[in-house]
């Protein structure tokens, strides 16, 4: 019990420092923005709480299938960090800051191609946004997605080469995937290739549908509140970190229906054989 109570609250004071980073490292953070970040750091501190200290997960999938979370967590908390930093720069300049920002707008030029992603991002923006904002963002956008991209082939590798999730444990279906319901109908192979693939499919699309989206509606969404800082950073970590993470679930959710299907043909194996030495 003191175990799960002191790695419950370590996991949330890491989610709390996570939403309050921004505001940590940039200088010009009014004060408002300030009690709005406190406030939700709060409420990410009690939520994530609660469902580590709890026995049983009810949100959370892959709780007991490390690193999956963990590889998750360390990339938005790289890609936070890394932009904050950034941004930081604009108004106290640092050694470190400065060769953070040569690797983000070089990325974010390498990244920046015909309809890439990227370049749908800065594309977004209004003919009138300044060249300065639509360096920050193609810097920003480039640097997040690297990351992403990062972390995506890291879990690859663990599936492919590493055997997970069940290289040191053994896996447990129901606990680790608490939001699906095995009585809803059809075969759970089925249902969740049928969901690997649309979570695939969807991450692939989403960091080019959403700078369609926002161009489409502009008139409601302005790209230029990407000039504050912590938009910047939040738009840009999310624009790249949801779809990577849909596709990390969607791999994880097809090699889960794998493992269920070898067992499977495992047990129908052993149950002819008996059946072949019985007769």
């Amino acid at each position: 019990m003191i175990t799960r109570v002191t790695g419950a609250a370590l996991r949330a004071f890491l989610m709390a420092l996570l939403v309050a980073l921004p505001s940590l490292i940039l200088s010009d953070v009014n004060a408002d923005t300030t009690q709005i970040v406190v406030l939700v750091a709060l409420l990410a501190f009690i939520m994530t709480f609660i469902e580590y200290n709890s026995q049983y997960p009810s949100i959370i999938e892959f709780r007991y299938a490390s690193p999956f979370n963990r590889l998750r967590f360390a990339a938005l908390f790289m890609s936070i960090t890394l932009l904050s930093i950034i941004c930081a720069a604009k108004t106290e300049p640092t050694a470190l800051s400065a060769m953070l920002s040569s690797i983000g707008i070089a990325w974010g030029d390498v990244l920046d191609f015909p309809f890439s992603p990227v370049r749908l991002v800065v594309l977004m923006m209004p003919e009138y946004a300044s060249d300065e904002l639509l360096t920050s963002v193609r810097t920003a956008a480039g640097l997040s997605y690297m990351i992403s991209i990062a972390a995506l082939f890291i879990f690859v590798t663990l599936v492919r080469l590493l055997g997970w999730p069940t290289r040191n444990r053994a896996f447990n279906v129901w606990i680790n995937l608490p939001l699906f319901d095995p009585t809803a109908g059809g075969d759970v192979v089925q249902r969740l290739k049928r969901d690997a693939g649309l979570n695939i499919v969807l991450g692939i699309l989403l960091p080019f549908l959403i700078p369609a989206v926002v161009k489409a509606t502009s008139s409601f969404i302005d790209p230029l509140s990407l000039q504050n800082p912590q938009t910047l950073i939040w738009t840009m970590t999310a624009w790249a970190f949801l779809p990577t993470s849909m596709i990390m679930r969607g791999i994880a959710m097809g090699r889960i229906a794998e493992l269920i299907e070898e067992k499977r043909n495992r047990a129908y194996s052993s149950t002819e054989q008996a059946n072949m030495q019985t007769a």
